[in-house]
């Protein structure tokens, strides 16, 4: 069947199946979508009495299924509707008799067509495959293992859809009982070519036909000979999805330089008066140091600290490239308007009072109004932003300024003040901070396709609590990722599963499930945490890129050595095999009572020249990839001895283009705080008290290595 053919064919369908008033086809009708996207399901029959019934299982010629058919009737299994293994003529009448029987008492209002008798599938291993319309990502497609489970394991993988073969392919890997496919305990696998067309051909379906809402095959019936769905179910959106307002990539880049690199920004609600946000917003502008114009616009005012003020942002002379707005929100639409008729690209929206409180009528307003005049909108409900290297302080909050390679930006306007909290008491150094607040419009895949772009960032955080667009998002990554690390903080993980719907594949589609795999697919690191989010954007740009997945862990402490170990296995990196050569090379600088192999345990009691002689070690020989120190505090080697040695053999290497990520965990008294501060600032990862974090940032940095392929393994 040629795909207009396909196309037409399934359209005609789901038309009359909405012009009746429906959502949910029954089975007959899932069967002619079935056969025309190729998707394999049991030879079967539509019986409508009882006699059709026997003859259609004798044409079947073995055990058959027997379902009941009816457009009211969404749940056979619950309404008694489905009979397994049906054999012979007079078992044929009885169970449709009962089937029929059963629908009446469930529903004695829904409408009968028949019952489907269908070909018994043979035994063989079910999974589940379908797919949802996401919020944040459109059409999804998933697979799981079926039966039991899929509800009790909920071991299911999430794609976009549609997928290519390989992608498909790709998704039997991606569970965790991944290895009952391939075949356990002398028990066969499955024709994994087989079971991945079903997904393709589902997500295709999908992808052509956004008024489909939810398609489930469950179960699929799995044999080594083959995969055949033994039921399949499809239900319309019950509105069709509204499309969104999209921009280009240089449309975007455009607006982002003018917002991010600004040479003139006016304060729409400038205020003398010290408390308000406008007085705030415009003072850290001035003291910032920004070096371009700055506008006060205020109607009552005709000087605001010691700057010019306009009555209207009509009156600034020349072109302005930012706008932020410090006024309450009942004026910020007229004042909106002037902004596009000035023809202002950028509006920064502080006030609060908009879709967060239930004002989404006000909300859309401002959206209306800057589509029209082509405004881009930052908020509203935000705290402003930074951008360090251009001086730039549009906020009302603690100023900041020490410039760096990190992107950070927020949701939240708290989470905001954490990021700038811990910026500063890490001297971090940011290019810049952003708020997002409501996202009416800019939103994290503009903010991503500019940090891609910007020659001051190395890497990405992002804080998000949802994606306006997660295709969008998606899209972004992958341009950024091969060149940049992306972290991203997905708050809401609790969320899961609340929007259960009526089938296995919806309720499967819990937004954190989702997200968790689609985030992975896209090459994007995902933080468990405010703090992960914080320390992996500070670590990531420090460590160079690994070459390869050889880890070695060289420790004072035997406790640490173990406690190491467990990290580098919790976060999928690989201990080194130490070949003899190496291992009787680290023999020589440790004592007796040692330990060599991975890790290496050199005791506490040795002095510093031993550090220093397996740290060269590691870093000289080529199979090592990275190495990971574990300190323990003696007076033998102090803290700031082991910190100054560690850092000066690293440095050397580097100098000689011998580049390696090196972590280490010190414990130890409160000496080793500030040693890790002086290993971190130059260029070596460094915790006190903890064995967990450094090992977490070290494998960060591997999941990034990977997704931008410079490691096998990766995309």
């Amino acid at each position: 069947m040629r795909d207009e053919e396909r196309v037409a064919r399934v359209r005609a369908l789901l038309e009359s199946v909405r012009a009746e008033g429906r959502t949910a086809l029954t089975a007959p009708e899932g069967r002619v979508v079935a056969d025309a996207y190729g998707i394999a399901v049991p030879g079967e029959e539509l019986a409508r009495d009882v006699d059709e019934a026997v003859a259609a299982a004798a044409r079947l010629d073995g055990p058959v299924v027997l379902k009941i058919v009816s457009p009211d009737i969404l749940h056979k299994t619950e309404a008694g509707g489905v009979v397994v293994g049906v054999a012979g003529a007079d078992r044929v009448r009885a169970a449709f008799h009962e089937i029929v029987g059963n629908a009446r008492a469930y529903d004695a209002g829904a409408r009968i067509e028949g019952v489907l008798v269908q070909e018994l599938l043979p035994a063989g291993q079910e999974v589940i495959v379908g797919a949802v319309t996401d919020p944040a990502f459109g059409k999804v497609v998933a697979f799981g293992l079926g039966g039991v489970l899929v509800e009790v394991l909920r071991d299911v993988t999430f794609r976009l859809a549609p997928v290519s073969a390989d992608e498909a392919l790709s998704m039997l890997d991606s569970i965790r009982a991944a290895q009952v496919l391939r075949g356990v305990r002398g028990r066969a696998g499955v024709d994994r070519w087989a079971v991945a067309e079903q997904i393709r051909r589902v997500s295709r379906l999908v992808a052509d036909f956004p008024e489909i809402g939810e398609v489930d095959l469950n179960p699929v019936i799995a044999t080594d000979r083959g995969a055949v769905a033994a039921d399949i179910r499809i239900i319309l959106a019950e509105q069709r999805p509204v499309p969104r307002r999209t921009y280009g990539r240089e449309e975007i880049l455009a607006s982002m330089r003018r917002l991010m690199r600004p040479h003139s920004v006016a304060v729409i609600g400038a205020s003398n008066e010290p408390g308000k946000i406008g007085n705030s917003v415009l003072r850290n502008l001035l003291d910032g140091g920004f070096a371009g114009d700055i506008h006060p616009v205020n109607p009552r005012a005709d000087d605001i600290l010691g700057r010019k003020a306009y009555k209207s942002v009509a009156d600034v002379p020349g072109e302005v490239d930012v706008a932020v707005f410090a006024i309450p929100a009942r004026f910020v639409a007229a004042a909106l308007e002037e902004v596009g008729r000035k023809g202002i690209p950028n509006a920064v929206l502080i006030p609060s009072g908009f879709a967060e409180t239930g004002e989404h009528a006000l909300q859309a307003e401002l959206v209306e109004i800057a589509e029209r005049y082509g405004v881009r909108l930052l908020g509203p409900n935000i705290y402003g932003y930074y951008s360090t290297w251009q001086d730039l302080c549009a906020t009302f909050c603690t100023p900041y300024d020490v410039k760096g390679p990190v992107a950070l930006t927020s949701q939240s306007g708290g989470i905001g003040m954490a990021v700038l909290g811990f910026a500063r008491t890490t001297r971090t150094g940011v290019s810049a901070i952003v708020g997002l607040g409501n996202k009416a419009d800019l939103d994290e895949d503009d903010l991503l396709t500019w940090f891609g772009e910007d020659p001051h960032t190395e890497c990405v955080a992002m804080h998000l609590e949802d994606l306006k667009d997660g295709r969008a998002f998606v899209a972004a990554a992958r341009e950024v990722v091969p060149r940049k690390p992306v972290v991203v903080l997905k708050a809401g993980r609790t969320a899961a599963g609340a929007r259960a719907a009526g089938s296995h594949t919806g309720a499967l589609a819990g937004d954190d499930a989702v997200y968790d795999d689609i985030l992975r697919q896209a090459g994007v690191i995902r933080a468990p945490g405010l703090e992960d989010l914080l320390e992996y954007a500070r670590a990531l740009p420090v460590l160079p890129a690994p070459q390869g997945d050889n880890v070695v862990i060289i420790t004072g402490a035997g406790g640490s050595g173990v406690l190491l170990s467990d990290a580098v296995a919790d976060n999928g990196l690989s201990l080194m095999e130490i070949p003899p050569d190496l291992d009787e090379a680290f023999r020589r600088f440790i004592p007796p009572f040692g330990a060599a192999g991975n890790p290496v345990d050199i005791t506490g009691g040795e002095p510093p020249a031993t550090y220093e002689a397996t740290i060269r070690l590691g870093l000289a020989d080529p199979r090592v990839h990275a190495l990971v120190l574990g300190y323990w505090h003696t007076i033998v080697t102090p803290p700031m001895v082991f910190a100054e040695l560690t850092a000066r053999v690293v440095a050397e290497f580097r100098e000689r283009g011998v580049e390696k990520p090196v972590v280490a965990s010190l414990a130890g008294d409160v000496e080793v705080e500030e040693a890790c501060r002086y290993l971190f600032e130059r260029g070596v990862v460094a915790y006190p008290y903890t064995t967990e974090k450094p090992v977490a940032v070290l494998g960060a940095k591997y999941r990034w290595a990977r997704a931008a392929g410079l490691l096998p393994g990766g995309s």
